[in-house]
C-alpha cells in the first residue's frame, strides 16, 4: 500500500502497517544468545541507576486517556488527516516492533541484566503501541497487533546492528517528540489533537532506552571503534535520511503544527546528533551544504517514486525501477563525505565477548 493510497477502513490501515518499503517500520530478529553475553559488572552503578529509573516506571500512569481526549479529536481536512493517520500507523508500527523485539530478548535471555532490562523496555513499547492503537479506533482503523506479530516479515540483524539501529530510533524518538511537544507548548491553538499533550513524558521513555543501548555499547570497547565506525556512521546517515524523506512526505501534517519539514527535521537532527556526542566517536556534519542537498535529491527521488506507483503501468514500474540507481549514488555520496570526529572518553575496558 503506498503512501498516497487513502486509509479508510481498518483494512486499509493494516495494510500500511504490513507494508515493506525503505521508509515502512520493520520487525527483526537478531542472535539472541549473543545478545545474553553482555557483561555490565565494569559499569555496575551506572546500570543500577539506570535500572531504578526503570523500576520507578514514572510513567506507570501516563498513558490514560481522560474525559476529553477523544471529545477534543477534531475533525481535519482529508489531505491532513490521511497524513495523520499515516503518521499513527508508523508509529503504532515502530513502537510494536521494538515491543516485540524487546519481549523476544527477555524470553531468550538467560543473563537476569538482559533479562529484566528487555522485560522493562518491552513493557514500554507495549504502553505505547496500545496508546497510539486507541488513537487509530478513534477513527475506526485500529490494528490487530496480535496478527501483525504474527504475519508481518521480520528482517534479521546482526547484533551489532541492532544496537546502533536502536540507540539512534530511541534517541531521534525523544527529539522528535520533544521537538513537536515544545512547538505546540508555544503555538497551543495548532495542537489538532490531544495526543501531543503526551508527548512530553513519553520522549523520556525513548531517552532511558537509548542509554540502556548506550550502556551495552560501552561494555564491549570494540562496537565503538576499528571498521565498526564505519558501520556507526552509514546508521546515521540511514536513520537521518529516511526521517528526512518519510517527514517530506508529509507536508500538511507538519504545515498544520506551526513547521516547515525541512526546519523541523535539521531541529530533530541537531538534537539528535548533540545526544550522539555522548556515545559515538563521529557524528555527521549535518550543516554541510551537501549533505542538505543531499537529502533533498533523495526526498525528491522519493516523492517521483511515489507518483510513478500512482500512475501505475509498465513503463511506470521500469521507471520506478530505474530510480533505485540515482538513489543509491546520492546516498553513497552522502557518506563518503566528511565527518565529524568525536573525542569521547575510552569506554570501560571490560571482559570480551565473542567477536561480532
Amino acid at each position: 500500500m503506498d503512501v498516497q493510497d487513502p486509509i479508510t477502513t481498518a483494512e486499509d490501515a493494516t495494510r500500511r502497517a504490513h507494508g515493506q518499503s525503505l521508509l515502512s517500520p520493520r520487525f527483526y530478529r537478531t542472535d539472541f544468545a549473543a545478545m545474553d553475553r553482555f557483561d555490565f559488572t565494569p559499569l555496575r552503578a551506572e546500570w543500577d541507576a539506570l535500572f531504578a529509573e526503570f523500576e520507578r516506571d514514572a510513567n506507570r500512569s501516563h498513558f490514560e486517556r481522560d474525559e476529553q481526549f477523544k471529545a477534543e479529536v477534531q475533525a481535519m481536512p482529508e489531505a491532513l488527516k490521511q497524513e495523520f493517520l499515516d503518521f499513527l500507523i508508523s508509529s503504532v508500527t515502530a513502537e510494536f516492533s521494538g515491543c516485540v523485539l524487546y519481549a523476544d530478548m527477555k524470553k531468550n535471555a538467560r543473563n537476569p541484566d538482559m533479562h529484566a532490562l528487555m522485560g522493562y523496555m518491552a513493557r514500554d513499547e507495549s504502553r505505547h503501541a496500545g496508546f497510539i492503537n486507541r488513537c487509530l479506533r478513534d477513527f475506526g482503523l485500529d490494528i490487530d497487533l496480535g496478527k501483525l506479530k504474527k504475519t508481518k516479515n521480520y528482517t534479521y540483524f546482526r547484533p551489532k546492528y541492532i544496537l546502533y539501529a536502536t540507540y539512534l530510533s530511541e534517541k531521534i524518538g525523544y527529539a522528535r517528540y520533544i521537538t513537536i511537544f515544545r512547538q505546540l507548548q508555544q503555538q497551543p491553538e495548532r495542537c489538532f489533537h490531544p495526543i501531543f499533550r503526551w508527548f512530553e513524558a513519553w520522549c523520556n521513555d525513548e531517552f532511558r532506552h537509548g542509554e540502556a543501548f548506550a550502556l551495552m555499547m560501552r561494555s564491549d570497547p570494540r562496537l565503538l571503534g576499528g571498521h565498526n565506525k564505519l558501520w556507526i556512521r552509514f546508521f546515521l546517515l540511514a536513520v537521518y535520511a529516511t526521517m528526512y524523506v518519510r517527514d517530506h512526505l508529509r507536508p500538511q501534517l507538519h504545515q498544520a503544527m506551526g513547521f516547515e519539514p525541512t526546519d523541523y527535521d535539521l531541529r530533530v537532527l541537531r538534537i539528535t546528533s548533540e545526544i550522539t556526542k555522548q556515545i559515538f566517536p563521529l557524528t555527521l556534519d549535518i550543516e554541510h551544504p551537501a549533505f542538505q542537498a543531499g537529502l533533498d535529491r533523495l526526498f525528491r527521488i522519493a516523492d517521483r517514486r511515489r507518483s510513478l506507483r500512482q500512475r501505475g503501468g509498465l513503463l511506470a514500474g521500469v521507471h520506478r525501477v530505474a530510480l533505485a540507481v540515482p538513489a543509491v549514488l546520492t546516498f553513497a555520496r552522502l557518506f563518503l563525505l566528511p565527518t565529524l570526529p568525536n573525542p569521547v572518553p575510552e569506554p570501560t575496558r571490560v571482559r570480551l565477548a565473542p567477536a561480532w
